[in-house]
């Protein structure tokens, strides 16, 4: 099923045909001085994909307020329809990650059927007891599976455990657990026997995995919980994963860290255990801001692919990391958005694979801190941008997604349907 015509989007490409197999081609001759075969990293980068979270098409919010966007998703089904744009335009994102029980819905097998005519599968499954829901019995505000009340840490449980169910109808492989449990004031919380109950919590869901699931566990410096959060950072994940078992691995939210933080060495310390689950990518100015990813931060997002990309270069033992966008977009439009930050994550990747692996070695052996970032900075500022494009347009995409999408009129249409809902509340859906 095709959302945008074909048509148009063809109509759209040869405007530009000739310009970008010029630009291939003169980057690829680049790429050749360099002993790098252009049509090789392509074919990695054509496999490459990231997940598209459901959350993401809707238009995000702060603390303080939301103002609704035109055209907004009204359920999950609304929701598949502008991941399948987001796919056919930019050719980067064929899994979608729900989020239950915002994506909830009385027919699974309807919502499989309708991914598959769009082309799409589904990628992790994401629980949700940070915020209470109509009818539940116990409430979230003190806590979730780290809860004092047993009855509310087996809600909790229950909760995901249900998600599981859900994702085995769908086509998941995994569970995200994040949860907002922790104190705002010193001496609210005991920290050790909180974290205990995590674990006693975690252990429940963990049992209740498929043989073939994984459990990726997200950490978060703060917010909900100021003061301290149970899972604050990537040592806690990684305590929690490890103690759970092998199919318990830690999540890398790049927004989810202190102010200056290494991720790129989180990362790779997490490679090395073979407990790293994979990636919420966006970026942030000052904490967990869900900017665009690359936005703000290019250079280390492509620091954390370098990482990535040498793990594979080296076969590391049981290296798997799952790819996923996780941003809140407040003043653009979420599908605009979402192409972007899919294409930037490729370029990230692209520019990673170009990076020359053995002499960067050498000059790591040598101790030559010049040559060995110069070897890195020539991989980030190479333009790779014809690369992407080919991948786009040898999949029946857009060169340019964007200006595509714009010409279409796709949001003015699906407004007709899709009445605004107007509200000041906060929040990010």
């Amino acid at each position: 099923m095709t959302l945008i015509d074909a048509g148009l989007i063809q109509d759209h490409n040869n405007s530009q045909l000739r310009h970008a197999a010029n630009d291939y081609e003169h980057l690829g001759e680049q790429l050749a001085r360099r002993n790098i075969d252009i049509d090789v990293v392509r074919k990695k980068v054509a496999a490459f994909g990231v997940a598209i979270p459901s959350w993401g098409v809707g238009t995000g919010g702060t603390r303080f307020a939301r103002f609704p966007g035109l055209g907004e998703p009204r359920n999950v089904f609304d929701k598949l329809q502008d991941c399948g744009v987001i796919q056919q335009l930019a050719c980067a994102t064929p899994t979608v990650s729900l989020h239950i029980p915002w994506d909830k819905t009385s027919d699974w097998k309807a919502l499989r059927e309708t991914a598959t005519r769009y082309g799409l599968g589904f990628d992790a499954i994401n629980s949700n007891t940070f915020s209470d829901q109509s009818g539940q019995a116990h409430s979230y505000k003190f806590g979730s599976l780290t809860h004092g009340d047993a009855g509310t840490r087996a809600q909790a449980v229950a909760h995901n455990i249900e998600c599981i169910e859900i994702g085995q109808q769908i086509g998941s492989k995994a569970l995200t657990v994040w949860i907002g449990d922790g104190s705002n004031f010193p001496g609210q919380q005991h920290f050790r026997r909180a974290f205990d109950r995590y674990l006693e919590s975690a252990r429940e869901i963990y049992a209740a995995l498929p043989g073939d699931w994984r459990m990726f566990l997200e950490h978060k410096i703060c917010e909900p919980a100021f003061y301290s959060t149970v899972i604050q950072d990537w040592g806690s994940s990684y305590l929690a994963a490890s103690a759970l078992g092998p199919k318990a691995q830690c999540l890398v939210d790049l927004g989810h860290h202190a102010p200056n933080v290494n991720i790129e060495m989180i990362v790779a310390r997490l490679i090395a255990a073979g407990k790293l689950a994979g990636f919420h990518f966006n970026d942030s100015k000052y904490g967990d801001d869900d900017l665009d990813a690359g936005s703000v931060a290019p250079y280390r997002l492509f620091l954390v692919f370098n990482e990535l990309v040498a793990a594979a270069h080296e076969k590391v033992a049981g290296f798997d990391p799952a790819y996923m966008l996780d941003q809140s977009h407040n003043v653009t439009d979420p599908i605009e958005s979402l192409m972007t930050s899919a294409a930037q994550v490729q370029r990230s990747y692209a520019q990673a694979l170009i990076v020359d692996r053995t002499a960067l070695d050498a000059a790591q052996d040598a101790n030559d801190a010049l040559l060995a970032t110069q070897a890195l900075k020539r991989g980030f500022e190479t333009d790779v941008t014809p690369i992407l494009q080919r991948v786009r347009l040898d999949a029946g995409g857009a060169i340019d997604p964007v200006g595509a999408y714009r010409a279409s009129a796709y949001r003015q249409r699906v407004a007709k349907d899709r009445p605004v809902v107007i509200g000041g509340g906060g929040g990010i859906v």
